[in-house]
């Protein structure tokens, strides 16, 4: 396994990178190193803070390389935030920009790791004093034991398919207690790099999921509030995707919708049920599913005595949303769809469920019929593809249809599109952030209620 090295060694930046591929670089409950980080470590491992930065920085920058060419391992370029760059300049200097916070965040999870592993470490023999974090993965369990034989394959055979269409998606998840959290994801990253993974295949291809990403989070899909208070053992009552079926099929045939004691509930952010959604939702107009708890408290009389049914891409946030929701102690029943969207279209691709389905790498979206259920943002024209906003820096997603495109209208606001002509015009002008029009103009937590007169 890779192991920490000291900076006198003088090892080249490229060479030593993957020496931290077995660390959480992915901690995002750390904030930047302060003096509490500080105070926990030695005095040795302080002046390793610039060195770790460095790997810190050189790893994130390795995990965005792809092949140059079609089928040319040997030449490099790098693909990060839908860009991609041709040179080492050109990426170091979009991620010191673009992507410092994170960076300062990995930086303070290496050396959180360290110095957890150092005071861990007291009964390692002295020739491991030097790599402490092996001697951390290795005392108590072999990562390498739990590797399976390969040498009866090439490497060819290994990537075989990356960059074709064949593939199939691999979606799974499951919810459970580990005791070694660290130690798992070490596996789980051994692994995968053993056997040449870097996503799920799918439909679409393996180039789909260029990256390999292993990490230990506290949540796995953040709703800003931690597992200890509201535990993923007492979700929602799950429904097969053919009990969801006559569900929604009873609850659509109710001649008022709105006198129902039903509520079919869509726990995705705005984009996501903007392009595809079940037909009679409530689909509230959030944008990051961390504001769904404000958004039941805010509209908690709306549920009261109500059947909730809920569903969401693949059944994750169900899991968290539909706990939350029952704690409130206000809803009748609630109720999940097992394996989300995803299996439900699988059996029935022309059911309830209308328009494509947003899914979270370079594809954006899947279809699985032909109905089209949104809108370009600009002229009205059914239109479901998105793309992100031209502006530099802006994140937002946008409907924008080709005859608008032509016309030059690739922003996801007026506002933004005005930034953009700036900044081309001004290249050293600030970064814009990525709250604009579009986003400023949307109440952060909306009412479903009546407004009290």
């Amino acid at each position: 396994m890779p192991s920490f090295t000291s900076p006198d060694q003088g090892e080249d930046l490229e060479a030593c990178v993957l020496r931290f591929s077995d660390l959480d670089l992915k901690d995002t409950r750390l904030i930047n190193p302060s003096s509490s980080l500080k105070a926990e470590l030695d005095v040795s491992t302080k002046k390793k803070y610039s060195f770790a930065k460095k790997k810190t920085f050189a790893l994130f920058v390795k995990t965005k390389e792809v092949p140059a060419h079609p089928f040319e391992c040997k030449e490099k370029w790098w693909k990060c935030c839908q860009q991609l760059f041709k040179d080492r300049i050109g990426i170091h200097r979009h991620v010191a920009t673009q992507h410092a916070d994170e960076i300062c965040r990995q930086t303070a999870s290496v050396l959180k790791q360290l110095a957890v592993t150092l005071n861990t470490s007291k009964s390692l023999k002295p020739a491991d004093d030097r790599n402490p974090l092996k001697g951390y993965l290795t005392c108590n369990r072999e990562v390498s034991a739990w590797l399976p034989d390969v040498s009866c394959f090439s490497p060819d055979e290994l990537i075989r398919g990356q960059g074709s269409d064949e593939g199939e998606v691999l979606l799974y998840y499951c919810y459970c207690d580990l005791g070694d959290p660290p130690w798992v994801c070490a596996w789980q990253t051994a692994l995968c790099q053993h056997l040449r993974l870097t996503g799920k295949t799918s439909k679409g291809g393996a180039c789909c999921f260029p990256e390999l990403r292993v990490g230990v989070f506290e949540e796995i899909v953040p709703m800003g509030i931690s597992p200890n208070k509201i535990s993923y053992k007492k979700p929602g009552v799950h429904l097969s995707p053919g009990e969801f079926h006559k569900e929604v099929e009873k609850f659509l045939s109710q001649t008022n919708e709105e006198q129902s004691d039903t509520i079919l509930l869509d726990c995705r952010n705005f984009y996501e049920s903007k392009i595809g959604r079940f037909q009679g939702c409530l689909a509230p107009d959030i944008r990051k599913f961390s504001y769904f708890p404000s958004y039941i408290d805010k509209n908690l009389e709306l549920f009261r005595e109500k059947k909730v049914l809920m569903y969401c891409t693949g059944g994750i946030r169900c899991e968290r949303g539909s706990a939350y929701l029952k704690a409130k102690g206000v809803c009748k029943e609630v109720f999940q769809l097992k394996g989300g969207i995803h299996k439900y279209l699988e059996e029935f691709p022309d059911g309830f469920y209308k328009g494509k389905l947003f899914v979270f790498d370079e594809r954006y979206a899947l279809s699985y019929n032909s109905d089209i259920v949104s809108e370009c943002s600009y002229c009205g024209a059914p239109w479901d593809q998105y793309k992100l906003c031209s502006t530099p820096q802006c994140r937002q997603l946008i409907l924008t249809c080709p005859a608008c495109q032509r016309q030059g209208f690739t922003a996801c606001c007026v506002t933004c599109q005005d930034k953009g002509s700036r900044l081309a015009s001004s290249p050293t002008q600030s970064s814009f952030k990525e709250e604009c029009e579009c986003t400023a103009r949307r109440p952060r937590i909306p009412s479903e209620l009546p407004q009290q007169v």
